[in-house]
């Protein structure tokens, strides 16, 4: 069984930074795909940002130059470093693993955590 746990959420003044962390715990053989999405009150989820396996990034433009997407696999974690936050980057985030298991790949996400950015 595959768990991912997410952390780092909270509430932070505009202009400040916050890290999210995601890590996967379980019966893992490997992790493909990692990213972040976020879910803003009364919008769909959206991509944030998204690391292969070869370190490959692909951020949403809203976000360009102001975060970063990183990766540990050994501790098979994925990070976001959210820096000069906005109001506008408020949502809940989750994170998204491709993981491949004994017995099949499939996308996996972790729990939501909420972003809170105040003028």
């Amino acid at each position: 069984q595959v768990q991912l746990v997410v952390s780092g959420g909270g509430l932070v003044q505009a202009g400040g930074s916050l890290r999210l962390s995601c890590a996967a715990s379980g019966s893992i053989f490997s992790i493909i795909d990692m990213g972040w999405y976020r879910k803003a009150p009364g919008k769909q989820r959206d991509l944030v940002a998204a690391i292969t396996t070869a370190g490959s990034k692909n951020y949403a433009d809203p976000v360009k130059g102001r975060f970063t997407i990183s990766r540990d696999n050994t501790k098979k974690t994925v990070y976001l470093q959210k820096n000069n936050l906005k109001p506008e980057d408020t949502a809940v985030y989750y994170c998204k693993m491709q993981i491949t298991t004994m017995v099949y790949t499939y996308d996996y996400w972790g729990q939501g955590t909420q972003v809170t950015v105040s003028s």
